[in-house]
């Protein structure tokens, strides 16, 4: 019997420290490879021999290896040529590559560094050496099966959470052309005025919303209200609020009053921000709050009242380009109970535009923070006064862009314009 084989069956028997390990022992020596194939064996390693380097590429470019010891001079293939073409192979699990060889020569061991060996035991192997390699090379393949199941469960993870996203993404999308369809027209004509809405949230869903609705035969109720906040809350606050100007169900409309006759009679808007104030406070529970711009117009003789309440300042563009800022401001709607809102009047002519604009515009960013304000918002509708509708939407849209530097603005982006075109005829 040999040295190698009397320190080997001499060594203390420790089991591996991890649950089925499988080995392979590659060695052209069948006694080498029995000696040590009986070792790894006692220590509980599921064991395989290869008598040449093919032979063993061949076993594990089909088998699962976790452990490899390899002696470095072999005939055909070499223990090196083995490792490389070994690390070449493609496996979902890392294998420990142990290099048995009597060289000790700076230039063996960076050589077989250099093929993908992790460590190396001089030949005659002894016992307590080959146990501490085996033993070391055992808590790199812990950890890196600890790091396997941990990219498991995250990939796993990622791949519920992109289900549960897509999910999501549907609904949103869903929610957002719902959303849509409160704008029942966005491109109104009437006999003698013209009504266009632009509304572009900055997600899915926004907390924005214009609109307008018959007051009766000569009046009309125009509105832009901006819930504070993003996503799917503030979408949700504004649809509800869309039923409180519906022009589909006028009973429910607060800008409406039921006279004792059953007849309907127009609210003046300061007591139609009140009365939104009293709903928000007392019916529905949010901590959010919103901004209102309400306006009520007399085709007849464009006669106009309107309330602001926290909205930014309505504008008129007169028919000769001049735009004028209008309003004092006003506290939002849902903050305070005892707020009180002053409505205020003015007039249109033929030919002039109300508009009604929402932070997303006023306050829409520069790449340096500055904001447009109103004299920017002035200065963007000036030249758009002959356009209408999508050529409208578009370019209000395109001058935001030029402003910020994006089209991804931090803020829903909406607009009413009413046009005045002639009075109307009773």
């Amino acid at each position: 019997m040999s040295v190698a084989t009397r320190r080997l069956d001499a060594a203390e028997v420790e089991p591996a420290a991890l649950p089925d390990l499988a080995a392979l022992v590659v060695d052209d020596s069948p006694a080498q490879r029995t000696l040590l194939a009986a070792a790894l064996g006692r220590m509980g390693y599921r064991v395989a021999q290869a008598g040449s380097g093919q032979e063993a590429l061949d076993h594990c470019a089909h088998h699962a290896v976790d452990l490899i010891l390899s002696d470095w001079m072999m005939p055909g293939l070499s223990g090196v040529e083995f490792c490389r073409a070994f690390r070449a192979l493609q496996r979902d699990s890392y294998s420990y590559f142990i290099l048995l060889t009597s060289r000790s020569d700076k230039e063996a061991v960076a050589e077989g560094l250099d093929a993908g060996a992790d460590d190396f035991l001089a030949k005659p192997v002894e016992a307590a050496e080959l146990r501490a390699r085996i033993r070391a090379g055992e808590r790199i393949l812990a950890m890196q099966r600890e790091l396997t199941e941990k990219n498991r469960l995250v990939v796993e993870t990622l791949a519920r959470l992109k289900r549960v996203y897509a999910g999501l993404d549907r609904d949103l999308e869903q929610a957002r052309l719902l959303q849509r369809s409160l704008l029942r027209d966005p491109h109104r004509r009437l006999p003698t005025a013209r009504v266009g809405l632009l509304l572009r949230p900055s997600g899915h869903v926004g907390g924005d919303l214009v609109g307008s609705f018959p007051i009766d035969d000569r009046r009309i109720g125009l509105f832009g209200l901006d819930v504070s906040g993003h996503g799917v809350t503030s979408a949700l606050l504004t649809a509800r609020l869309a039923g409180l100007f519906s022009g589909s169900t006028p009973g429910q409309n607060i800008a409406l009053v039921t006279r004792a006759d059953g007849s309907l009679a127009a609210r003046p808007p300061h007591e139609v921000a009140a009365q939104m104030n009293d709903i928000l406070l007392r019916e529905i529970a949010t901590d959010h709050y919103c901004t209102l711009a309400y306006a009520e117009v007399d085709l007849a003789t464009g006669a106009t009242r309107l309330v602001q309440a926290g909205h930014p300042h309505p504008f008129i563009q007169r028919a000769n380009g001049r735009v004028e800022t209008l309003g004092n401001g006003g506290l939002p709607v849902g903050l305070l109970e005892d707020a009180r809102f002053a409505g205020f009047n003015t007039r249109l002519f033929p030919g002039d535009r109300l508009l009604l604009v929402s932070d997303g515009i006023t306050e829409c960013p520069a790449p340096d923070g500055t904001e447009l304000g109103e004299d920017g918002a002035a200065d963007l509708l000036r030249p758009l006064q002959h356009l209408h509708d999508a050529a409208f939407e578009d370019a209000v849209i395109a001058g935001l862009a030029r402003h910020a530097g994006t089209f991804d603005f931090p803020d829903d982006v909406s607009c009413l314009v009413f046009t005045l075109e002639d009075y109307g005829r009773l």
